[in-house]
C-alpha cells in the first residue's frame, strides 16, 4: 500500500491525478486511500438484494464527503422481475457460479421480487424503477450505474429518476425488506475473498 500511496502521491503532485475513486474497497482502505489524497468516489455493489455497504462504507463516504456510485443496482438483473428460479443463463454467464443465483436461492429471493412488484403496481412503475428509485432516495451523493445493452431498459432506468418515494415509502420499504433473508452468498468464495481489501 505504501508503494503504491508514493507513485499515486507522485501523480497528484505532478498534476496528473485531480480526482479518483477506488472499487470494492474497505472502510480501511478508503481511508488510507483518502488521507494520501481525497478519494472523489467509491463504486461498490449496492441494492435492496445487497445491503452490506450500510454497516460501514456508507456512514464512512459520508464522515469522509465521498461519493457512491453502486454497481449492480438491479441484483444482476434479480430484482427486474424477470428472473425467477425456472430461468436458465447463458453457459457464459456469470451468474451461473454466483451462489445467490442457484436455482434454490432464485426461489427462496422471490420475496424480495414480490415485494418490489407490489410496490411498483402502486406506483405505476417496473420493479427495477422501484429498486433504482430506493437507491436514488437514499442520499444525493449515491447515483447508482446500471448497465444495459437495450435501449428499451436505458429508458426505463432513466424513468426511475421521476419516481418519487417518500420517507414514508422509503421506510416501509425497508421494513418489509428487513424481514426477507437473502439466501445465498454474492460472489463464489475466490472471488469473495478479493474484494474490500
Amino acid at each position: 500500500m505504501e508503494e503504491v500511496a508514493g507513485t499515486i502521491q507522485d501523480l497528484i503532485s505532478e498534476g496528473k491525478i485531480k480526482h479518483w475513486g477506488l472499487s470494492e474497497a474497505s472502510a480501511e482502505s478508503i481511508r488510507k486511500a483518502h488521507a494520501v489524497h481525497p478519494v472523489a468516489a467509491l463504486q461498490s455493489e449496492y441494492s435492496l438484494f445487497f445491503r452490506e455497504p450500510e454497516e460501514e462504507i456508507i456512514p464512512t463516504l459520508e464522515e469522509l464527503g465521498i461519493g457512491f456510485v453502486p454497481f449492480s443496482p438491479l441484483g444482476k438483473g434479480f430484482l427486474t422481475g424477470a428472473i425467477d428460479e425456472t430461468t436458465k443463463f447463458d453457459s457464459t454467464d456469470f451468474r451461473n457460479i454466483v451462489p445467490r443465483f442457484s436455482e434454490e436461492n432464485r426461489k427462496a429471493n422471490q420475496t424480495l421480487v414480490d415485494l418490489l412488484k407490489s410496490i411498483a403496481m402502486e406506483k405505476g412503475a417496473s420493479p427495477a424503477q422501484i429498486a433504482l428509485a430506493w437507491l436514488l432516495a437514499q442520499k444525493p451523493w449515491i447515483v447508482p450505474i446500471p448497465g444495459t445493452t437495450k435501449l428499451h431498459r436505458l429508458e426505463e432506468n432513466i424513468g426511475a429518476a421521476t419516481i418519487d418515494l417518500s420517507v414514508e415509502d422509503v421506510g416501509q420499504i425497508d421494513a418489509a425488506a428487513s424481514k426477507i433473508t437473502i439466501q445465498g452468498a454474492r460472489y463464489p468464495e475466490h472471488l469473495q475473498n478479493r474484494v474490500g481489501k
